[in-house]
């Protein structure tokens, strides 16, 4: 068996682990800290709409020597407004103009044409107006409203409410590091860009359903014992599917980064930018989200419960009990009649 094979075995049976409940308000601070980072970049510097929602013409040009800095300045002389040059696999190049009418766009077709040797026939205009991406936004808007209100109800009824109410919150907290991102770097956001934002959110809501799942069935008859507290049963989880979310993230992530950083950076395929970016992003803060955010925030939740906090007192009580006499923890902390709670739903090992 691998290193890594053998180190999941371990974590599965509980034989190792991190305590990631234990030092939850560390990365509490870590993500409130990266999320103030981002809205402030959002408030400061804003998104870089991209011209399906702004409106505006796009210029596409046949094969031409002149380089994507000269067509740049020439674009933007000709037109008064800032441009967007992309240099196409045909070797044509793909020009961006935001704010231009009907009669600018023919005007500025012209000039382009002479600027940049080819003729004004076999330049393809095309205009779009800004209502079309405000309604792709709003139909944006609409599918993660529904999404989300659908993402509740279903974990309610599946799991219980704390657990909707710690994946709602991991969602939003994805979408704005995300979204912060954008804003950072200043990528283009596209209708791509929302369909990228759009699809993390069905990887993210995979990783922290795989680890509640655990936590449900560990946490089954949990007050019947005095093993574990209910945040220990939920660490176990964490670590038993701990090696399984990394490496489906890093499955995920490979051809994503391919897109972004090759397509997109080394290739010069600017257009992938807008797609790839989001899932990159999306993809490791939906990973980070479901086991640092999600399952600590019910846990937080959950112990407030009377139930739980009792069974918390018979634990620690029980523990000190045997402490007093000598004895290993784990010796003293059920009874022969005591079902072993796990995070699995496997009998738990003693060490």
């Amino acid at each position: 068996m691998s290193k890594l094979g053998d180190l999941g075995a371990r974590l599965y049976r509980g034989e190792v682990g991190y305590d990631f409940v234990g030092k939850r308000f560390l990365w509490y601070g870590v993500s409130i800290l990266i999320t103030i980072t981002a809205i402030v970049a959002l408030a400061v510097q804003g998104l870089n709409m991209g011209i399906e929602f702004k409106g505006g013409a796009v210029f596409t040009t046949p094969k031409t020597t002149v380089s994507v800095a000269k067509a740049t300045e020439a674009a933007e002389k000709a037109s008064g407004h800032d441009a967007i040059v992309q240099e196409l696999g045909t070797g044509g190049l793909r020009i961006q103009i935001s704010g231009l009418d009907t009669d600018a766009a023919t005007d500025v077709k012209k000039v382009l044409a002479t600027d940049l040797k080819v003729t004004e026939g076999d330049i393809n205009a095309d205009l779009v107006g800004p209502s079309w991406g405000e309604q792709i936004a709003n139909k944006a808007w609409t599918g993660l409203g529904v999404f989300m209100v659908l993402v509740v109800i279903y974990l309610a009824i599946a799991f219980e409410w704390r657990m909707a109410v710690a994946a709602l919150i991991a969602l939003i907290h994805d979408l704005t590091i995300t979204v912060g991102v954008y804003a950072l770097v200043g990528f283009e956001v596209t209708p791509g860009t929302v369909i990228g934002l759009l699809t993390i959110l069905g990887y993210s809501l995979y990783d922290t359903v795989v680890v509640f799942d655990g936590l449900k069935e560990g946490s089954k008859d949990i007050t019947k014992q005095t093993r574990w507290t209910y945040s220990e049963v939920a660490n176990r989880s964490i670590n038993g599917t701990l090696v399984r979310s990394i490496n489906t993230t890093v499955v995920a992530l490979l051809p994503v980064a391919a897109l972004l950083f090759i397509g997109g950076g080394f290739l010069g395929a600017g257009m992938l930018n807008d797609i790839s970016l989001s899932l990159f992003v999306g993809l490791a803060a939906g990973a980070y989200s479901s086991i640092f955010i999600a399952t600590p925030l019910v846990v937080d939740l959950k112990e407030r419960e009377p139930a739980m906090k009792a069974l918390k007192k018979r634990v620690l009580a029980k523990r000190a009990a045997a402490a007093a006499k000598g004895e290993s923890p784990d010796d003293g902390y059920a009874s022969e009649d005591e079902p072993q709670v796990v995070a699995q739903g496997r009998p738990g090992r003693r060490r």
